[in-house]
């Protein structure tokens, strides 16, 4: 089968099953050739070939309303002229698969009349309900709310195309309007469960990474997000980290950059990290509260195996991968309360559910499973054993395959394939 792949950073959510469609060439040469359309970065797949465009420029005077979606238009055009280079060379998809927040997607039915098309529909903005106006610490005037909606421009022209999609979780589904969800498919991701794995001698080793040592005996508290910042509960956690510092034997491990990925900057600027830590003064202690920046994967699943408490925050919004890679290892998660969080943990279960921006609960909470090692072991066993039942990437792997083969109405392989000698 040809497939024509769309992201504009390569592979974004495509890496396992490139994977796994390469697995079928491994088996049978010739089995699919891949075409992978992205604006130009460092990343390569050996087995894709890679097409890139240049990131076009936005003019400084488009309305700010309008930006997303002027670069989501320029984006399609690039892609556009793209894949008639590629349409020239004598390639013709059977399927094009991308995702629709970017644009690049909307003119590709022009470019390939007939072709079907798998999109990925991430998140339907709202005014109400999911992350705009839920905490009130930072709420967001009504003047604005006309830049939330305009945020959904790209997702409502991708509808119309009336092509089929796919979302990870059943709460983002739940965001599209009712006459959107039939179009789209839920395709729970999943993580490799061979590599994310529990690893109980990590409590019984000295870990290192960066400028952090954690010492057997002592208790790890971690926390993951792409960047800092309240998005995903950052300032509920920096909050609550002097009361869970009270105990001696406690070292807390902080991954993520300092950029925005979601949300707005501190109103006085600089990063959220050093705005929490100016409203803190001196309540932590630097020899044991590590901000660690961005870490290799491996260190990160060192890290999470060695957890003793993992926090995930997240305001309703997209579930982040290290949520699932968190249960995969087996962590004492402790999760906020709201949809993103609840469709992975149930409290007590498999977890355990917190007011996302109480940090008084929060830091109780997570004191409560540190001295609490029955309930700590019984939510790792849980954790594990929800992740083994539903994030095997084997699953999502199978069913985005089958997925693939309904909406292009053609099988992966039109014969048997063999083992190889």
């Amino acid at each position: 089968m040809n497939f024509l792949f769309v992201h504009q950073n390569f592979p974004g959510q495509y890496l396992h099953i490139v994977r796994s469609l390469l697995a079928d060439n491994a088996v049978r040469e010739g089995t699919h050739q891949i075409v992978f359309m992205s604006e130009p970065n460092p990343n390569q797949m050996a087995g894709v070939r890679k097409v890139t465009y240049a990131r076009p420029p936005v003019p400084e005077s488009t309305h700010p309303d309008m930006r997303d979606y002027e670069m989501a238009m320029r984006r399609a055009q690039a892609a556009y002229e793209g894949a008639q280079k590629i349409k020239a060379l004598g390639f013709r998809p059977d399927i094009m698969i991308g995702h629709h927040g970017w644009g690049e997607m909307l003119n590709l039915a022009d470019a390939f009349p007939g072709v079907p098309m798998l999109g990925y529909f991430e998140f339907f903005y709202r005014i109400q309900g999911t992350d705009v106006n839920y905490d009130p610490e930072f709420p967001m005037p009504a003047a604005q709310f006309g830049t939330v909606r305009s945020k959904n421009a790209t997702n409502l022209l991708a509808l119309a195309l009336g092509q089929a999609g796919q979302t990870p979780t059943r709460w983002q589904h739940s965001t599209y309007p009712v006459w959107a969800q039939e179009q789209i498919r839920v395709i729970e991701e999943g993580v490799d469960l061979s590599v994310c794995r529990p690893d109980p001698a990590m409590r019984r080793k000295t870990l290192t990474v960066g400028n952090m040592t954690v010492r057997p005996g002592q208790k790890l508290v971690t926390y993951v997000a792409r960047n800092l910042e309240p998005y995903r509960g950052f300032h509920s956690f920096m909050r609550a980290l002097p009361r869970i510092l009270s105990r001696a034997d406690v070292v807390v491990s902080v991954v993520g950059g300092d950029g925005i990925s979601y949300g707005a900057p501190p109103a006085a600027g600089g990063t959220w990290r050093s705005a929490m830590l100016r409203e803190l003064g001196g309540r932590l202690d630097p020899a044991r509260v590590h901000f660690l920046g961005k870490v290799p994967y491996a260190q990160h699943l060192a890290l999470l195996q060695r957890s003793d408490a993992h926090v995930y925050l997240s305001y309703p919004f997209v579930a982040s991968w290290s949520l699932r890679e968190a249960l995969a290892c087996g962590c004492a998660v402790i999760g906020g309360d709201t949809e993103t969080v609840r469709e992975f943990l149930q409290h007590g279960e498999n977890g355990r559910i917190v007011p996302t921006l109480d940090a008084g609960a929060l830091a109780e909470d997570i004191l409560c499973v540190l001295d609490d090692k029955k309930m700590s072991a019984s939510l790792r066993r849980r954790a594990r054993a929800y992740a083994e039942q539903r994030l095997d990437l084997r699953d999502y792997l199978a069913k985005f395959r089958a997925t693939i083969e309904d909406v292009a109405g053609q099988p992966l392989q039109t014969q048997p394939l063999r083992q190889v000698a």
